[in-house]
């Protein structure tokens, strides 16, 4: 199972705008779960065997940015695909095979 996500605080208090320290927390929980995962900078996916396992990442990931104002947003995308493992990488390495293989055509 794959989840991408995005959570940030409303109203950090940050005169720029800047939600980094927030965000920063949040991947460091997904980081230390030990979970494979990748963050971009829009979002951050992480690959896990099941539902329970992903949810309580990302549950713990937004319960790390609450302590950085009084409202957080969540957006969740998933892809769930039962008996699948390696998803993150081999996903983007089908991508990179079509496009090789569009260029040498």
């Amino acid at each position: 199972m794959l989840v991408a996500f995005s959570v940030a605080p409303s109203g950090s208090g940050d005169m720029e705008g800047s939600v980094s320290e927030a965000v920063a927390a949040a991947v460091k929980v997904v980081r230390d779960s030990g979970l494979t995962n990748r963050t971009d900078a829009m979002f951050t996916t992480i690959e896990g065997p099941d539902w329970d396992t992903v949810m309580d990442v990302v549950k713990r990931a937004t319960e790390a940015v609450q302590k950085f104002g009084p409202r957080v947003s969540l957006v969740l995308k998933a892809d769930i695909r039962p008996g699948f493992d390696g998803q993150i990488d081999a996903k983007v390495e089908r991508v990179e095979t079509a496009l090789a293989r569009s260029e040498d055509s």
